[in-house]
């Protein structure tokens, strides 16, 4: 049995976020899933990570529903998924969630 890569496992939990987001939090990020098919899960995670007013909108209303541990960011920084991603992307994560009040 073919073992799946650790890019892959990121692309299903990038769709597994979306999925909880939608279910426990009643928000449905169509822009989000959009990049993540268009894309893949980490192309997409970089993207967001350097984009500022659109990942914002989904981060904020992330936010308030008390739904950060569903964030892009939170996934990026989890220790399975951290040498995915370069030390400024990593920061970028961290800060903002920081900036929201959230501990990663």
């Amino acid at each position: 049995m073919n073992q799946m890569s650790l890019e892959q496992r990121f692309h299903l939990a990038m769709v597994d976020i979306y999925n909880h987001a939608r279910s426990e939090c009643n928000y449905n990020a169509t822009y989000f899933i959009r990049m993540v098919s268009n894309y893949g899960g980490i192309d997409a995670a970089k993207r967001l990570l350097r984009s500022g007013d659109l990942v914002q909108s989904g981060f904020i209303a992330l936010w308030k529903r008390g739904c950060l541990s569903l964030s892009m960011e939170a996934l990026v920084l989890k220790p399975e998924f951290r040498q995915l991603f370069t030390k400024e992307e990593l920061m970028i994560a961290e800060n903002r969630l920081r900036e929201y009040g959230y501990e990663p």
